[in-house]
């Protein structure tokens, strides 16, 4: 399981295959569900052209490390992949990378969709977006839809 949060940005799909092909033997999984998000260039009514996203570091790593560790026990899987960028962002920069590996796709859904959501509402991250309105700190996440 790898867990990182990184203000260099990442390229998701090179990420996940070169960390299957270190980490996990072939034929081992039977499926890798993976979650993008991406920074968008709106929120609410504002047009949004930057974001800086912060942390505090140690306490935040040590968060989403044991959302992984947590998703990997409940729900069987073989490996996951965790990554998370801070710092400076613009409109369709890649901002979070969850992978999970499994024997079937329904625990690898279901770590990937559990992973995101204790992200969003217990891992410490502040947002301050650009608008046209100037700059504010986002206060609330948006539910999942």
């Amino acid at each position: 399981m790898r867990v990182e949060v990184r203000a260099q940005a990442f390229s998701p799909w090179q990420e996940v295959d070169a960390y299957q092909a270190r980490h996990l033997r072939p034929g081992a999984f039977g499926a890798c569900a993976v979650f993008v998000g991406s920074m968008r260039d709106f929120n609410r009514d504002a047009r949004v052209h930057g974001m800086t996203l912060e942390h505090y570091p140690g306490m935040t790593e040590r968060q989403l490390a044991q959302l992984a560790e947590d998703a990997v026990a409940r729900h069987h899987l073989i490996d996951a992949l965790l990554l998370h960028r801070i710092g400076a962002l613009r409109p369709n920069d890649p901002i979070v990378l969850v992978a999970a590996w499994s024997a079937h796709r329904a625990q690898a859904f279901a770590a990937c969709r559990e992973i995101m959501e204790a992200l969003k509402t217990r891992a410490t991250f502040w947002k301050k977006e650009t608008t046209d309105n100037g700059e504010q700190w986002v206060e609330e996440n948006t539910p999942a839809e």
